[in-house]
């Protein structure tokens, strides 16, 4: 949670690269060229106003010597401070908007607490850094991009820019071909009204996995619950002038638009589940703990992928 004049794209890049040297982790950087030549359209539209080096970081553990590829993958929204873009936000909505990279510190911590306990299976991590900028250059609503997986997507909204960039890096981390991907967010004000702070909003592309993914949530006391992704909401995001609509023009469940729109970007194949973090800031804090910044999402993943059994699950399928 530090200000957004500390905590920059960069600057927190720089972090990345000391703990990888700590914890013996490879890292590979995509930065602007990089994503350019991948056609990662929909998160460099979001960085255009202001590149600030932003991009995406891809962290991998390995246990012992093996270079097996990641059982499961990590992607956290790393948005180092998000204005709301040309859809500029109030001042009480851009406040604490230095702690919209809450997801990616999630998915960095996930990561570091795996690698200490040294568990036995491989397991990267996807950081999607960047800043929400208003600018001359700023993307814009009826801007229409085009995704690295070939989706093109109809912007509407300048701040849903956090799906915009977890679409690129779920693509991504996709290609790597894990069993199991998990995307940890500050995504949506509706999950917010819909649950309070008190809980977190989860969707799977696995509904045989819902059991699986709320016991892990009672398990470890960061309580999740499950919305509904059924395909006829995709109905609500229907463009007549490209793939799909970045969100609808009005706000009506778009915490399920929003894990809709994602799952677009995640190969079939691949189990998936998009954790919307309402719990990630909440006034006295939540639980035992009592800081206003909660980490939630920590616990709650060790729990899910060392004592749920999930992992044997998907490898029996």
């Amino acid at each position: 949670a530090l200000p957004g004049n500390f905590l920059t794209p960069a600057s927190y890049r720089s972090e990345v690269a000391r703990l990888a040297r700590k914890l013996g982790w490879r890292m590979r950087f995509f930065g602007r060229a990089a994503l350019e030549r991948l056609g990662a359209g929909a998160f460099l539209a979001v960085t255009q106003a202001h590149d600030a080096q932003a991009g995406i970081v891809q962290l991998s553990y390995r246990p012992g010597r093996t270079r097996a590829a990641a059982r499961v993958a990590l992607v956290g929204k790393g948005v180092c401070f998000d204005t709301g873009g040309v859809n500029l936000k109030s001042h009480r909505s851009m406040l604490d908007m230095h702690t919209d990279m809450g997801g990616s510190a999630v998915a960095l911590a996930v990561l570091e607490a795996l690698t200490t306990l040294e568990v036995p299976f491989a397991v990267d991590a996807w950081l999607a850094l960047a800043e929400n900028q208003i600018g001359p250059r700023a993307y814009k609503p009826q801007d229409v991009v085009r995704a690295a997986n070939g989706t093109t997507i109809q912007v509407i909204h300048s701040d849903a820019e956090g799906r915009m960039i977890l679409a690129d890096t779920l693509t991504l981390a996709g290609r790597a071909r894990p069993q199991l991907i998990l995307d940890y967010a500050t995504l949506t004000s509706a999950c917010v009204g819909a649950l309070s702070e008190r809980y977190a909003g989860v969707f799977t592309n696995r509904p045989e996995l819902r059991a699986v993914l709320e016991n892990a949530g009672v398990a470890s006391g960061e309580r999740v619950w499950n919305f509904p992704m059924d395909a006829d909401f995709d109905s609500d995001l229907e463009s007549r002038v490209a793939d799909v609509m970045q969100c609808a023009p009005d706000s009506k469940g778009d915490h399920i638009l929003a894990a809709r729109f994602l799952q677009r970007f995640v190969p079939a194949d691949i189990a998936w589940a998009h954790i919307d973090l309402a719990p990630a800031q909440r006034s006295g804090g939540l639980g035992h703990v009592t800081t206003d910044i909660t980490g939630f999402g920590v616990r709650y993943s060790l729990n899910l992928l060392i004592d749920s059994g999930i992992l044997d699950r998907l490898a029996t399928r």
